[in-house]
């Protein structure tokens, strides 16, 4: 495939209609910030299992006007009554993967609402109308996402209020099969009227902790009347000329600019895209930068994250070191300081104002509860708390989780060059440096970049406290030559096949040359890049 080209503006996700949505919002006057809002409302509708209210947000925006790139991080916290002690009582090493424990306050609507105040043009309630029109009406379910919905059948026939909204007849929605929604349309119906507030204040704050409140949760009133979003410094790294920018900790952004930092000393566009020293060199750099993650991805509110050591080329050029290009290794340490289902979206518009934004439930319809009638899935991203006490990344009240979720952007010579994300849990960062590597190092397209087969790293230390698992496991896809796999089992790697590893890579390229777009959707996804 081709990329799609165009003037104007553009969206790319991972369903064609919520694309489609956002680029009849750059038509009617609104901004790549109205746009990237209204797609991913419809996102909520249209892929329920990977995103929604009941998620988190992250964004980067380039404002056109200020030439300058800002960072949003609208992530939920712990509830106030959350407290290891608490798991420590019912004998639980770690918090439960689903279930009201696993839970944090959503964070996306007060992240819609940040956006808007500062960059949109256009009221919410306008950016709403086509979801909730969508949602009373039923969508179309594409096959990829109605194949992912099948399998979270089974889980979601566990509880009355799963069940009720997202099972139709007592299944999933079948590929070509029409889903509605009119819960979730009259919750959209009610944020449309009363703004964020109507979230966090009102009957739709009620509702989630009164349902807490009969399963055995831990939310009050006072975890959503004092949440807040957070306006960061994006940080970032050069690689190959460009500017390579991500948010800082609490998420996992960093690992992309650690494991860049790393394959920047290696000349990999002579050892070419199909070579077993690439694939080498991307597993052993993953360790490395994962190592780091485990102990050092932390709220920084709560923890002392050494982020400016842990992204600069010194420590990368001495953690390089260890690097050996015959052996893979099976113990990782850190460095010394001196699972999941998301969505993308990018979008830019004619002035060239961008946003690449994600958003997340973090696993399959989140902690699998539907909070009464509201019409969308609770997130469980508080099971990415460590029950260390000694640990960064320690449960505490209040506090921001290691997240997984990472939007990315790519500056070039001061200018947006490169909008583009890839979802999937810890794929996230494997799959933004082989998505750059490629268009970077062996000088892809931007839709060749995500198509072509990718390797998935397994068997980190992860931040939850979870131990390394030795040298780990590698799964590759199809395309990618058993002679590699071969080259790579004798230097020790574990390495198993796959029919397709996570993920969803979307991307828009901005060609200053000619002043078009250029815009990839992967093909394992049911996604389009859509322009005017």
């Amino acid at each position: 495939m081709e990329p799609t080209v165009a003037g104007n503006g553009m969206v790319a996700t991972s369903h064609p209609i919520a694309a489609q949505v956002g680029v009849d919002i750059l038509k009617s006057g609104g901004n790549a910030i109205d746009a990237a809002v209204a797609t991913n409302a419809a996102m909520g509708l249209m892929e329920p299992m990977a995103c929604g209210i009941g998620g988190d947000l992250f964004a980067l925006v380039w404002d056109a006007r200020q030439r300058k790139l800002f960072g949003l991080s609208a992530s939920g916290r712990s509830a106030y009554a959350a407290a290891i002690g608490l798991f420590d009582d019912h004998a639980l090493d770690f918090i439960p993967t689903h279930g009201p424990l696993s839970w944090s306050v959503p964070g996306c609507v007060d992240g819609w609402d940040q956006l808007l105040k500062k960059f949109g043009t256009m009221p919410l309630a306008k950016l709403l109308e086509p979801a909730i029109d969508w949602a009373q009406r039923g969508v179309p379910t594409p096959p990829v996402i109605a194949n992912t919905w099948n399998n979270a059948a089974e889980f979601l026939r566990e509880t009355p209020e799963a069940a009720a909204t997202f099972l139709v007849d007592g299944h999933s929605p079948r590929a070509g099969e029409m889903f509605r929604n009119p819960r979730l349309a009259e919750t959209y119906r009610h944020i449309a009227r009363d703004g964020r507030d109507g979230f966090y204040h009102g009957r739709i704050a009620d509702q989630i902790v009164a349902y807490s409140d009969s399963v055995g949760g831990l939310f009050s009133r006072r975890d959503f009347q004092d949440h807040e979003s957070n306006w960061v410094q994006p940080v970032s790294t050069n690689y190959r000329g460009h500017d390579v920018w991500e948010i800082p900790p609490p998420g996992q952004g960093i690992a992309v600019l650690q494991m860049l930092n790393l394959l920047e000393g290696f000349d990999l566009a002579s050892m070419g895209a199909a070579s077993a020293d690439w694939w080498h060199l991307f597993i052993e750099a993953k360790k490395l930068a994962y190592a780091d993650r485990a102990i050092n991805y932390a709220d920084p509110d709560f923890a002392d994250v050494p982020l400016e050591f842990l992204i600069s080329k010194s420590y990368a050029n001495n953690r390089r070191r260890r690097i050996d290009m015959l052996r893979a290794a099976d113990n990782v340490p850190p460095g010394e300081p001196a699972r999941g289902d998301t969505i993308y979206l990018s979008v830019v518009d004619k002035d060239r104002n961008c946003v690449s934004l994600i958003q997340s439930n973090f696993d399959s319809f989140g902690s699998r509860h539907v909070p009464g009638d509201l019409g969308f899935a609770l997130q469980n991203r508080g099971n990415s708390f460590s029950l260390d006490r000694n640990h960064r990344n320690a449960l505490a009240p209040h506090k921001r989780p290691f997240h997984t979720i990472i939007p990315g952007f790519v500056t070039r010579g001061g200018e947006p060059h490169f909008v583009f994300g890839v979802m999937g849990g810890d794929m996230q960062p494997q799959g933004q440096v082989q998505v750059l590597v490629n268009l970077l190092d062996f000088q892809m397209n931007i839709q060749t970049a995500g198509d072509t087969p990718r390797m998935q790293h397994f068997g980190s230390a992860t931040p939850t406290g979870r131990a390394a698992n030795g040298a780990g496991e590698v799964l590759a896809e199809p395309g990618i030559g058993q002679s590699v796999v071969d080259d790579l089992q004798s230097r020790g790697h574990i390495v198993g096949r796959t029919e397709k590893n996570p993920g969803g890579y979307q991307g828009i390229l901005i060609d200053r040359e000619r002043n078009m777009l250029l815009g990839a959707s992967e093909s394992r996804r049911d996604g389009r890049a859509i322009g005017y």
